[in-house]
């Protein structure tokens, strides 16, 4: 099914508009504000990937206590606290002027961001100050749900696609900047310089974190000057803002006094968690597992995994070029359909096979290399040497084949494709199905179920891959998204829009 004018053919990052309206103040400052959501997305990207990368090396460096599965909790932190924060900003978005939410939850990232760049700072406990931060962050990121929610009430049913296709370019543009610019600050080091009348380290850890920060100042600002309350229906014509116009408020779309399709919304909630969970599986072991199967070091994982997520970014940008084209010919379900299907078989390559096994660390112990690499200068800043492959203490190392680099580059263009396809076409669906009422709410419900995923893929991920392996841990995610394409299927009569179920709209 295809919502969208056959004719529409404008770009990716440009507006969709009737030309009835083109010079309309209302609709030049309507899509102003639009802008300004894009925006905040690009950065709530940029304020997530710029740390990812780094996570696991810092979090060794100021607390040597910390394992692999506490890194599991650090991922999951960010998205525990944004999956509660999402429903609460989603309500007050619905009651309130979103430039309320939206400042008080940028305000709340960039204080959290400041926190993790001095996690380092106490005597003990560092991870759980790290640990802490990281849910800030995350509880900050809940604005979300009220970007979704202001996109999704401020245009029209044949410009939702195109709107949230760019929304998520714009986040991609994000998860391009993120990692690029923390393999940028890389080459400040671990040492870097330190600020003492601030008592602050600046090193390839920290200003990653302080720059986020610096970025959510210049959001607040553009939220406080630009935005404005917009609300259209299906057509495209203004009505009155969902939740205040001139902040005096509003009563919300009485005439709309239809049902929605409960069953779809539970389904789409569903499938989006199942997304988000095989993602944020692959970005959490993304580090540990090239460290583990290719003998990098901290400071390589950091970068070569940086310049990674720098392509499969640029790759996005391609893919949402294509998904709204593909929704434009297919139709929306077609192409989260064939999404599913190409994340599939990016895990499957991802298996390990063959008689190569990966480097065990200590190995070289016996071999005596080790004192070669201590009178070579290969040493941290404590005097130690970094020990690189995989830990001894994970048994499946000595039993379990390498995976390869080319499978690993493989996989990530794989699910760069499948994933960014899924992703749009989850939330695009998912507002049509909602229709003209008010859907802060429903959004931060969305949006909960994808923090949710994120909450307990990476802890999933961090203790299955901990103790038995890439081959387990990926076999789980395959059966995982074989069970959403059984229900997208069998849910695919239920999963169209509002209009069209009530018989507004032919499909």
């Amino acid at each position: 099914m295809s919502l969208i004018d056959p004719d529409d053919t404008t770009p990716l990052l440009r507006d969709d508009a009737s030309s009835d309206d083109s010079q309309d103040e209302d609709y030049k400052s309507r899509w102003r504000s639009i802008r300004v959501m894009y925006f905040t997305m690009f950065l709530s990207s940029v304020g997530f990937t710029i740390v990812i990368t780094s996570l696991w090396p810092y979090l060794q460096k100021v607390d040597s206590s910390a394992d692999a599965s506490f890194l599991g909790w650090m991922v999951a932190a960010y998205s525990l606290g944004q999956m509660v924060a999402s429903p609460l900003f989603g309500l007050w978005s619905n009651h309130r002027p979103c430039r309320e939410s939206l400042v008080c939850s940028i305000f709340i990232n960039l204080a959290a961001n400041i926190y993790y760049a001095y996690a380092y700072l106490p005597k003990t406990n560092n991870k759980y100050h790290m640990l802490m931060s990281r849910a800030f962050v995350g509880f900050g990121a809940g604005n979300v749900a009220v970007v979704r929610s202001y996109v999704a009430g401020a245009t029209s049913l044949k410009e939702r696609t195109g709107a949230m296709a760019n929304m998520s370019a714009c986040q991609a543009l994000g998860f391009i900047l993120g990692p690029a610019l923390q393999a940028c600050l890389s080459f400040i080091g671990e040492n870097g310089v330190t600020v003492k009348f601030l008592d602050l380290q600046l090193n390839m850890y920290t200003t990653p974190a302080l720059l986020a920060a610096a970025f959510g100042l210049v959001n607040i600002l553009l939220v406080l000057l630009v935005l404005k309350e917009h609300c259209v229906n299906e057509d495209g014509k203004h009505i009155r803002s969902i939740n205040y116009t001139s902040e005096e408020r509003v009563d919300v779309l009485d005439e709309c006094v239809e049902t929605i399709d409960q069953v779809a919304v539970v389904t789409s909630n569903v499938l989006f968690f199942i997304v988000m969970f095989v993602f944020a599986v692959f970005e959490t072991i993304a580090t540990p597992l090239s460290m583990n199967m290719f003998a990098w070091t901290r400071k390589e994982a950091v970068l070569y995994n940086g310049i990674i997520m720098v392509g499969i970014g640029f790759q996005s940008i391609l893919v949402f070029l294509a998904v709204k084209a593909a929704a434009l010919k297919f139709g929306d379900r077609p192409v989260l359909l064939a999404g599913f299907f190409i994340i599939f078989c990016g895990f499957i390559v991802l298996l390990p096979w063959g008689n190569h096994f990966p480097k065990i660390q200590w190995a070289d112990l016996k071999n005596n290399s080790l004192a070669s690499q201590v009178s070579e200068g290969t040493l941290f800043s404590n005097g130690t040497v970094e020990p690189t492959g995989c830990p001894y203490e994970q048994t499946w190392c000595q039993y379990t084949p390498a995976i390869y680099l080319a499978q690993y580059i493989s996989s990530d263009v794989l699910i760069g494709v499948g994933y960014p396809a899924c992703n749009v076409m989850s939330y695009t669906l998912y507002s049509k199905i909602l229709g003209p009422k008010p859907q802060g709410v429903y959004m931060g419900w969305l949006t909960a179920s994808g923090s949710g995923a994120r909450t307990l893929g990476p802890v999933f991920v961090s203790h299955v891959y901990t103790l038995l392996g890439p081959r387990w841990a990926f076999s789980l995610i395959c059966g995982m998204v074989v069970v959403g394409v059984i229900l997208l299927i069998s849910a695919y009569h239920r999963l169209i829009a509002f209009s069209v179920r009530h018989g507004r709209i032919v499909e």
